[in-house]
């Protein structure tokens, strides 16, 4: 994953913190910040220009986030950023995901169901809850137990993987460097559980589990290159929809208007003026339902505005005529109905329909939607996902 190799990204975000969140910071002096998001909502959190991408997945992995929005007139510079940014934030919804799987496997195994039967007072289940503090203790002299149990459920899993003909030795690489991140990220109350049992003989049922949930999440985590991909293209679209906005104004009665805007020190201009009237391109991650609302954990809504000046007054325009001029359409009819010879959207359809495909191959619930407000230009494209 690129954005290990990275351990500074710079980019403007403002993170949106969920209650637990802002509970944590403002338990630690740290002042909240009030936004305005791109959808015209006032939220609390934190305003960031630098930050390593391990903070960013660390505060997912313990719900401490709900949004992250970024706002720039100029996309191209920030790409690899923006991508990182993406994948670090997929990551991290994959990584709890198959936490929360590999718990529910574990508490239906035989050796947990004997237990339970056991010791009534001490039951293993979707209600037990045990604080970080208590299982730490609890684990502080398991290292040993861990480390044993760790390697007997990875052995076989990276044999299949160097045993796969199929795979060119890059794949073989970035599969078992994916085997290994998965159960780094393992949560404690698993290895509790894990090590709880470590010496039965039902044992074997819980790695044979965890290994076939494991399988599943290496093939998913394919789909965070495409989604990083898809979403930088969508972002540039807008991007270039501004900036050949601004170059009619700027330069009348031109008509090779592309000629001009590819043209370096032009576009720098263009994209000076563009900062100047503050045009944005608006781009946010939504994550899950929060950690209460059951089987919404794993979504993941990525939107992208295009928003003016008029924005405000539009959206109660739009509000007052109760979406009446809106209409709700796929990606696919929207870069279908795009004018003739916009730059990139090819490209853009040619990515959505890989990030569809591998979405389908890997059981991850995807649908794109645009909604066009004619009145304002303010095109709003959601990316939703539900791994």
């Amino acid at each position: 994953m690129a954005s290990d190799k990275k351990f500074i990204l710079e980019l403007p975000l403002k993170v949106i913190l969920t209650e637990d969140g802002a509970s944590n910071f403002i338990s630690h002096n740290k002042k909240l910040l009030r936004f305005k998001l791109a959808d015209n909502i006032e939220e609390y959190g934190i305003s960031l220009n630098k930050f390593s991408p391990q903070s960013i997945q660390s505060m997912i992995l313990v719900d401490y986030i709900s949004k992250i929005e970024i706002s720039m007139s100029e996309f191209v510079s920030s790409r690899q950023e923006v991508m990182d940014l993406s994948k670090v934030i997929v990551f991290s919804i994959l990584y709890k995901q198959f936490d929360r799987e590999v718990y529910s496997a574990l508490i239906q195994c035989d050796c947990v169901r004997k237990h339970n039967r056991a010791n009534p007072t001490h039951l293993i289940d979707e209600r037990t809850e045990m604080s970080e503090r208590q299982l730490r203790a609890i684990l502080s002299n398991k290292e040993n137990i861990i480390q044993t149990t760790r390697r007997q459920i990875l052995e076989p899993v990276w044999k299949s993987v160097m045993g796969n003909a199929e795979f060119s030795s890059e794949e073989k690489n970035i599969y078992l460097l994916m085997s290994e991140k998965f159960m780094n990220r393992l949560g404690l109350m698993n290895w509790y559980i894990i090590t709880l049992f470590a010496k039965n003989e039902g044992v074997n049922e819980m790695f044979i589990a965890i290994r076939n949930i494991l399988s599943q999440y290496m093939e998913k985590s394919k789909v965070a290159e495409y989604i990083s991909v898809m979403v930088m293209e969508l972002a540039l679209n807008n991007e270039n929809t501004n900036i050949r906005k601004e170059a009619k104004n700027m330069y009348h009665g031109i008509k090779e208007i592309d000629a001009l805007i590819y043209d370096p020190e032009i576009r720098a201009k263009i994209v000076q003026e563009l900062q100047r009237k503050h045009e944005l391109v608006f781009l946010s991650w939504k994550l899950g339902g929060g950690s209460t609302s059951i089987g919404k954990q794993g979504r993941l809504s990525i939107t992208l505005y295009n928003k003016d000046d008029e924005f405000q007054e539009v959206k109660e325009n739009i509000e007052t005529a109760k979406s009446s001029n809106t209409e709700k359409r796929t990606l696919i009819d929207f870069y279908r109905d795009l004018p003739e010879g916009q730059e990139g959207t090819d490209l853009g359809l040619y990515y959505l329909s890989y990030l569809d495909d591998a979405c389908k191959k890997v059981n991850v619930k995807f649908e794109s939607l645009v909604n066009q407000f004619s009145a304002s230009e303010l095109t709003v494209i959601n990316l939703n996902f539900n791994f």
